[in-house]
Parts: structure tokens; C-alpha cells; sequence
């Protein structure tokens, strides 16, 4: 069954007084020969360019024999990990921010892949309207999708010399970038990819991206501590993530393909998106998943002291009460396995696969030049 298969079938409910959604997924299915692993997206959805590699492992059998499916989960920011520590699914998509919430609520979880090797979250403002210094940011509205996005702001906020304090937040739901174009707001948070989408969208703002003062760490795909103290699911694990890792070298050989790829697997997304916004979208996510790669250990890699910078900011501006220590909660354990692929064939299926003429259109050059 794939994602659109498994949204249909699942039923959300409200979100608790906590802030931590209830939702009940589809119940699981039989195992397949390899194994079953679930993946619950932070979004909402998964009709994005953001997931680029698992479409490209799914068409290319990547994943070899394993049971997959990636799900939307609700949009509400702690869902992904909640539902990850409920055994609903096996694997979340937290920021750090969200992650670094459910490791202070005691949830035992473990980042085992990071995916945004560079910060991958920005702040979009009407045009003309971006502030000259950082400081102007005191007292700004900035419009969230959830107010559990926060916990991604604080931080940001906060390397920035702007006490998190001082600005007010307002959830605007999942029209959060229109809600700044209809002036209800001074500043909305934005991600690469989302980027290219808004301005594909007729949605023209002007960025603070990270890349000009971002220190911190993105998303990783986290699972519960218990199932990665359980050798017998090394394997596993090791087996989905190197899906996962191809899909990453694919889509970084391929550009267009990679794009072309979640376009024919999400029609709508395709009605909405010209070719060229896609493709573009798909390289600011690839820019932020291979990351600084001469200091890298391959795809998936942690920066233990990247993380471990982050975990002292958060602490020090009182969004965690006790400190964590990187190296106990970011494993690279999986890493070497899940990147020791055959690159000849990803690299002859990437370079063999027939674009279609409006992607041969595009210019990758051109859109390097922007990134």
C-alpha cells in the first residue's frame, strides 16, 4: 500500500491540551520477508519535493525487499515523535527543536540519520520589508503553521542575538505563507524547498536563509531508543536507510530526475508546480542534505559537535531544563553500512533515466547560480 493508500485509512484527533497530538495511524500489516518500516513525515503531508529520495528508492527497489510506507501525520509540531514513542510508526522527521521537546517530556527516542546537514529553516518577510540588522526583529509578529514550530524558532532566534521573548508568534495553519502575503503578519517561518514553492506559488518574499547565520543542525529521522538497542533490527534499519541514501546520491546526480519523479508520483503537486520551480525546490533540499560534504562521513551523517552547539543554545535560553549531551542521543551507527551502496548503479540510473522534454528544459546551471 503506498502513503495516498494509508492517509485514507487513518483517522486524526484533536490535539491535547498538552500539545502532543492523539492520532491513531492504520493498524500494521503482516510483515514482509525483510521487514516493515513506517515512516511519519512533520508536515501534514507528503505531496513535497522534501522526500525526493524514498520516491527515487521505491521506483528504483532501493529498498530491496522491506515493507515501506511514508506517512503525512498531522501537522501539529510533536506528533511525529509521538507517534514514533506510541509504536504507531517506527521512524519520525523532527527538527531539532521538536526532537530536543520530546527528549524533555522523557520520550526515549534516538536520532539515527540526519538528514538537513545544513540548517534548513529561514524567515520570510513581505518584500522591501526584510530588516537591515537582526535586531529589528523585537516585537515582529512571525506566523507559525503550528505553535509548536516555536521550539524551531527559539532557537534560530536566539543565535541571532534576539531574545526569543521579544517577538510575538501567531499560528496561522497550513496557509501560513498567504497569511503573510495578506499582511497578517511581519515575518513567517519558511524551509528550503517550501522557498522555491512559495514563489512558485506567486508567493514573492524576501529571505533571511540560514546559509547567511545559521550555525544550527536540521531534521533527522529519529526511532525509539529500544529498537535501536535491539540488535536484531540492526539490519534493518541499516537496509532502509541505505534506500534512503541512494535516493540522496540520485537525486544530488540527478537533479531533474529526482524531481520528475515525485512530479509523476504526485499529480496535483505536478498541476502546481512548473518544472522548473520543482527542480528548483529539489536542489535547495539537496544543498541542505549533503551539507558541508568534505567534513562528512557520508549521507546521513552527525555533526556531534553541530548538535551538541545546539543542545547548550537551547538549554542556555531555558527551552530545555537539563542539559544533553549530543553523543547520547545522535548515533552514526548505521551510517557506514547505510552508505556502502553500489554508487556505479546509482550513478548509471540516475544518468540513464529519460527526462521528459519540458525537464530536459530545465536549467540546472541557472538554478545552481541561485542556491
Amino acid at each position: 500500500m503506498d502513503a495516498l493508500g494509508a492517509v485514507g485509512r487513518r483517522r486524526f484527533l484533536q490535539v491535547t491540551a498538552t500539545g502532543v497530538a492523539a492520532v491513531t495511524l492504520a493498524p500494521r500489516r503482516g510483515m514482509a520477508a525483510g521487514g516493515t518500516v513506517r515512516w511519519v513525515s512533520p508536515r501534514g503531508t507528503v505531496e513535497v519535493l522534501d522526500d525526493y529520495p524514498y520516491w527515487v528508492a521505491k521506483k528504483f527497489g532501493y529498498f530491496g525487499d522491506l515493507d515501506t510506507t511514508l506517512e503525512p501525520g498531522p501537522m501539529e509540531a510533536t506528533a511525529t515523535i509521538k507517534l514514533v514513542d506510541q509504536g504507531q510508526s517506527d521512524m519520525g522527521y523532527p527538527s531539532p527543536g521538536v526532537f530536543s521537546l520530546g527528549l524533555e517530556q522523557g520520550i526515549p527516542l534516538v536520532s539515527v540519520w540526519h538528514m538537513g546537514a545544513y540548517d534548513v529553516f529561514s524567515f520570510a518577510f513581505p518584500k522591501g520589508k526584510k530588516p537591515a540588522n537582526a535586531a529589528e526583529l523585537k516585537g515582529k509578529q512571525i506566523l507559525l503553521g503550528s505553535i509548536g514550530w516555536k521550539s524551531i524558532c527559539d532557537p534560530e532566534l536566539a543565535q541571532l542575538g534576539v531574545d526569543p521573548a521579544s517577538v510575538n508568534y501567531a499560528e496561522a495553519g497550513a496557509l501560513w505563507g498567504q497569511a503573510l502575503s495578506q499582511g497578517r503578519g511581519d515575518a513567517a517561518l519558511s524551509w528550503e524547498g517550501l522557498r522555491a514553492q512559495w514563489t512558485g506559488q506567486g508567493l514573492e518574499f524576501d529571505y533571511l536563509l540560514p546559509y547567511e547565520f545559521s550555525k544550527l543542525p536540521a531534521n533527522s529521522f529519529v526511532i525509539r531508543k529500544s529498537d535501536f538497542e535491539d540488535q536484531g533490527k540492526k539490519a534493518l534499519y541499516e537496509q532502509y536507510l541505505r534506500g534512503w541514501a541512494m535516493g540522496m546520491e540520485f537525486g544530488y546526480q540527478n537533479p531533474r530526475a529526482a524531481t520528475q519523479i515525485v512530479l509523476e508520483q504526485f499529480p496535483a503537486l505536478a498541476s502546481t508546480l512548473k518544472p522548473d520551480v520543482a527542480t528548483e525546490s529539489q536542489m535547495q533540499l539537496a544543498k541542505v542534505y549533503r551539507g558541508p560534504w568534505d567534513k562528512r562521513q557520508g549521507w546521513g551523517w552527525h555533526d556531534i559537535a553541530q548538535w551538541q552547539f545546539f543542545f547548550d543554545l537551547i538549554h542556555k535560553i531555558g527551552q530545555i531544563s537539563k542539559p544533553v549531551q549530543a553523543a547520547d542521543v545522535c548515533k552514526n551507527d548505521y551510517v557506514q553500512a547505510a552508505n556502502g551502496f553500489d554508487k556505479a548503479k546509482v550513478q548509471a540510473d540516475a544518468s540513464g533515466f529519460q527526462l521528459k522534454p519540458e525537464m530536459q528544459a530545465v536549467d540546472v546551471k541557472a538554478i545552481e547560480a541561485r542556491l
